[in-house]
């Protein structure tokens, strides 16, 4: 059983590398569902701390993937409706089934919201939905680095106990 739980949670941290550019899984959540299923094998001692702080850090990233784009739009020249119009646009872009929803939801939610504010400055509406879509990347580039830092300490906790796994 401790073999087939090993694989469920490798499976799902390297989910959870591919859930950071992918916006239907949730990537660090996904990696530390792989952290706490290792931590179900009889092999590997249950460290709550580790699960906790792991866990917190992973819904502080899932969280800041909303707020990080809208961010983005702020900081390059968007009102309060730009940074709504992103928000909204993430949302909506999360529950279309098209290619890449959530960067043309985010990427057009901002523009749109920036129209709605102004409809004469088109200019400043590109702009902002531009760090939209910038701050979109931050983003997913700091899930993917949380995420690989999940398979790393997954391989390091498996490596310190490999000897009792076979």
């Amino acid at each position: 059983m401790d073999i087939f739980l090993l694989i469920i949670g490798f499976l799902l941290v390297l989910l959870g590398i591919i859930g950071s550019f992918l916006p239907i899984l949730p990537g660090c959540l996904t990696g530390w569902f792989g952290l706490l299923v290792l931590h179900f094998t009889t092999v590997i001692p249950m460290n709550w701390t580790f699960l906790g702080i792991t866990l917190a850090i992973a819904l502080l990233i899932s969280l800041l993937d909303y707020i990080i784009p809208a961010i983005g739009a702020k900081r390059f020249g968007g009102s309060k409706y730009g940074v709504y119009g992103t928000t909204i646009g993430l949302i909506v872009g999360l529950l279309t089934p098209i290619p890449f929803g959530i960067l043309i939801g985010a990427f057009l939610g901002a523009f749109i919201g920036e129209l709605i504010y102004d409809t004469s400055d088109r200019k400043r509406a590109i702009k902002a939905s531009f760090g939209s879509f910038i701050g979109l990347l931050a983003s997913a580039t700091i899930e993917f680095a949380v995420a690989f830092v999940f398979v790393i300490l997954f391989l390091r906790k498996f490596w310190e106990f490999k000897s009792e796994f076979f």
